[in-house]
């Protein structure tokens, strides 16, 4: 994988943008960027579950759309262009009644219309694999 080149920004301006967004609604945080790469976490509670009280698939599927959305508007020169999600899948291979998960996504490719984005989440407290997730997002350009 070639480097990508990340906007410069900090954990907590991406985090501020995130206001009034599914993101604070959810409580995802981003906690750490490297040069490709996006962690972040999500609180497992009665936000985020499904009626059996176990991780609602939806909102996995919502945390893989943030970390995807978010790496790719990194990449993005928003003052011309902006990130849509186009597909997702998730496998759902174990569950999690509560705690946090944390999600660990890595950029597979950057083309200019295209990425696609790998993420993994797992129960943050003995890192078993929950779900894995693979994100394309399309780059629009603004009009």
């Amino acid at each position: 994988m070639n480097t990508v080149k990340w906007n410069t920004t900090d954990l907590t301006q991406i985090n501020a943008f995130n206001r009034n967004t599914m993101m604070e609604l959810l409580d995802i945080q981003c906690i750490e960027m490297g040069e490709d790469f996006i962690v972040a976490t999500m609180p497992v509670d009665h936000r985020t579950h499904q009626p059996m009280g176990l991780l609602h698939g939806g909102a996995s599927a919502a945390l893989i759309e943030s970390i995807g959305s978010v790496g790719s508007a990194l990449l993005c020169d928003l003052t011309k262009e902006y990130p849509v999600g186009l597909e997702i899948n998730a496998n759902h291979i174990g569950g999690i009644k509560s705690g946090l998960v944390k999600a660990i996504g890595k950029i597979v490719h950057a083309g200019k219309r295209t990425h696609v984005w790998q993420v993994d989440i797992f129960d943050d407290a003995n890192e078993k694999l929950i779900c894995m997730g693979r994100l394309t997002v399309m780059i629009v350009q603004k009009t």
